[in-house]
């Protein structure tokens, strides 16, 4: 750590700048000086973090730098089989991480990361045993027999340890040849005892044997993929009919959620039967609807109502979504894109699995991971030309020579694998037909919270979405076909005065009674209704649409509901003398106090709904006891996303300031006189106690003592692990143990 921290020392501040931007971690909180910085980026937790970012290409080189410590490029290059070129510009991105120094002799890793990468490529631990080398070495291995031979081709790729039977009580057999074989190597040298029935292949002749390659298959390049070429403009088009239907989608659920809110449930989230009802009115999947659901959360357009006004808890628009509404085509699409991007949410948990039942927008789909996996697949798409459509064998080996680490701990059994990543990719519109689109392309490049690179995709995004047909085409047989999007007043238009009947390229709209009388209810008349349909439609108002929306404004309103717990009051006698012999309306109990009046003990809103089942079309009646109009507001909540997760980057402007700090810091020290070199950081504290512990040097400590008093002490550290510290003290060979939280402070003896 103490020549880490030298190495450290010695680069420039737009080297410490570079590190500190490539390991965030490192800064946060900001180190007091250098030193705290070297134990900082010897911690074991900050360079597993460091090697998930490496490639395939930096972990194989640096497997190299451990096994030819100290290494110069020349041997790395020979041991990854590469050129010099190459193999300098890999171990100068290993220096530059801290995650290797440069020392007088050649290139060595840091302690605790030849500790993590353990034993390199398959091979066995570097133990110094005894045994042929350089040219005797060569001279064994040209004379072996063939048994011996196929001993040692078994074990040179790893893994180096195999087993052997006992030669004496083998027999003459297969078995018992190679027991002979293993014998006559370990007699050798070229072969070293574990136990009785073990052997291990040392590691000169394991690299002997590789021709003194690290790898059978080095990997100081990545992969070529197998890609179909598409005009970029085609993706770009196929992305803009996509962020269409999703614009379109998010709208559907916005109006119905209005309207008809789904209740939220007690263990939070969303009911199956309202995720498969959704489902059949998005005619989507119940997968793609689920994905919908989590992204217009996670976008703030949808939020839960808790029901503290009087109302029952449910899934509710926001006051944002109000907002989204009026806004572009491009900056919607760019909004929920964005939300799909950042969001920890894995909607494809949504169903059934072996542990349970996962329900949309419930909290049991929070998996961060997916949200690492999804951005991984798709910057690793990016690195490929505009126009690349990859296949998804090809993805993935790309995948795992980008990310290694990751993608050796990633597992699709969660459904968040490589196929997901990409089938959401599509659905938000980032890529189409399997290649990036160009805004996708914006977003997936973006750093720290892309609002930026949102808004300027948004405008990229603007031109390719199909513009909004302003017209439809209205047919005899009571349906509408839009050839295209609707959106503003002509989208309001016909989702007031009919239903959506099938979508598509083209939608079809059918009118019914009740469709119509959703307008009437409003307060329309049958003239405006015709008059905006006509305004709207290339075609005139055929006669049977006519007729269906003249017939139901004639019976509409001629029977008018209110409080009684309900009553019905018409000019029309002879209406309310059918009403009370209409055995269909029993339920309601209906009985008359004058000619003109019915009353009931049922609640107004039922009778309402009876009537209208049975074709009457009544209106509500007003406290006043004028025409009380339905309205047109749908229901609304307080917005209240998700809270984002937030990745914490060090900016070149942040770095600088902390790479000033760390001069300072280290000036301080070195003008305290009477600081003697303790150090009292934590951090450092626990770097200086393992690298004493791996070295074998003394060091002083303060101690707490039971009783808060503070004594020092000077010990030989021999292990730290569990938080305890494994020491002897002085001269003396007893090991003591103490709790490192008590360590207050240290200092290598000199």
């Amino acid at each position: 750590m103490r020549s880490l921290a030298d190495d450290l020392r010695a680069r420039e501040d737009d080297e410490l700048a570079a590190l500190l931007q490539a390991r965030p971690d490192l800064a946060r909180p900001a180190p007091s000086d250098l030193t705290a910085l070297a134990a900082r980026a010897t911690t074991r937790s900050s360079i597993r973090r460091a090697l998930e970012s490496l490639d395939l290409a930096h972990l194989q080189a640096l497997e190299a730098v451990v096994v030819a410590a100290p290494a110069e490029v020349e041997e790395v290059a020979r041991l990854l089989g590469t050129t010099g070129d190459r193999a300098e510009e890999l171990v100068e991105r290993l220096v530059a991480l801290a995650l290797c120094w440069r020392a007088p002799e050649g290139v060595r890793p840091a302690r605790p990361v030849a500790e993590l990468v353990g034993d390199p490529a398959g091979l066995a631990p570097d133990d110094g045993d005894d045994g042929p080398v350089g040219d005797a070495l060569e001279e064994a291995l040209a004379g072996l027999g063939a048994d011996r031979r196929r001993v040692l081709d078994a074990l040179t790729w790893g893994p180096p340890v195999g087993e052997l039977g006992l030669p004496a009580t083998s027999g003459t057999g297969a078995a018992g040849g190679v027991a002979h074989a293993g014998a006559e190597l370990v007699r050798d040298g070229l072969l070293t005892r574990v136990d009785d029935t073990h052997v291990q292949l040392p590691r000169r002749v394991a690299l002997a044997l590789r021709g003194g390659h690290l790898h059978r298959h080095p990997a100081s390049e990545p992969p070529e993929v197998e890609h179909a070429v598409l005009d970029p403009a085609a993706v770009d088009a196929a992305a803009g009919g996509r962020a269409a239907d999703l614009v379109a989608l998010v709208n559907e659920v916005l109006d119905r959620w209005g309207a008809r809110p789904p209740r939220i449930l007690r263990t939070g989230g969303l009911a199956v039967r309202d995720l498969d009802r959704l489902a059949a009115h998005l005619e989507a999947g119940t997968e793609q609807t689920a994905w919908l659901l989590e992204t217009a959360l996670a976008a703030g357009l949808v939020a839960a109502d808790d029901g503290s006004r009087g109302e029952d808890a449910a899934w509710v628009p926001t006051t944002l979504a109000d907002d989204w509404l009026a806004a572009s085509a491009g900056e919607r699409w760019a909004r929920l894109a964005h939300a799909w991007w950042t969001t920890p949410a894995a909607p494809s948990l949504v169903g059934t699995h072996e542990g349970g039942r996962v329900n949309a927008l419930s909290t049991s789909t929070s998996y961060p991971l997916a949200r690492v996996r999804r951005q991984d697949a798709l910057r690793v798409l990016a690195t490929l030309p505009a126009g690349a459509a990859p296949t998804q064998d090809g993805l993935e080996a790309l995948l795992r020579w980008r990310h290694p680490l990751r993608t050796s701990r990633a597992t699709a059994e969660h459904g968040t694998g490589l196929d997901v990543a990409l089938r959401e990719a599509e659905w938000a519109a980032v890529t189409g037909r399997g290649a990036l689109s160009s805004p996708g392309r914006l977003l997936v490049g973006a750093s720290g919270d892309g609002v930026d690179a949102e808004e300027a995709a948004a405008d990229l995004m603007d031109p390719l979405v199909p513009p909004a047909v302003d017209q439809v085409l209205l047919q005899a047989d009571l349906t509408a076909v839009a050839p295209g999007r609707l959106d503003g007043h002509l989208r309001a238009l016909m989702h007031l005065v009919s239903d959506v009947e099938s979508r598509g390229g083209a939608t079809v709209h059918r009118f019914s009674e009740t469709s119509v009388r959703r307008a009437l209810d409003l307060g329309w008349t049958a003239d405006r209704v015709l008059t905006e349909l006509a305004a709207a439609s290339r075609t005139p108002v055929p006669q049977p649409l006519d007729y269906l929306v003249r017939d139901v404004a004639r019976r509409h309103g001629r029977a008018r509901v209110g409080s009684c717990a309900a009553y019905l009051r018409s000019d029309d006698a002879a209406l309310l003398d059918r009403m009370e012999l209409d055995r269909g309306l029993g339920l309601l109990q209906l009985r008359r106090i004058a000619p003109t009046v019915l009353v009931s003990a049922v609640p107004a809103a039922t009778v309402m709904d009876v009537l209208r089942e049975e074709q009457y079309g009544p209106v509500a009646d007003g406290p006043d006891g004028a025409l009380a109009l339905a309205s047109p507001s749908a229901r609304r909540t307080t917005a209240r996303p998700p809270s984002p997760l937030r990745v914490s980057t060090v900016d070149a402007r942040v770095a600088r300031q902390v790479v000033a700090l760390l001069r300072r810091g280290d000036g301080a020290r070195d003008a305290d006189v009477g600081g003697s070199g303790w150090y009292s950081d934590p951090v450092v504290v626990s770097a200086v106690l393992r690298e004493a512990a791996a070295s074998g040097g003394p060091v002083w400590i303060g101690y707490a003592d039971d009783v808060g008093g503070i004594t020092t002490q000077l010990v030989r550290p021999e292990s730290v692990e569990a938080g305890r510290v494994r020491a002897t003290v002085g001269d003396s060979d007893a090991v003591r143990s103490f709790l490192l939280h008590r360590v207050t402070r240290v200092r290598p003896a000199e």
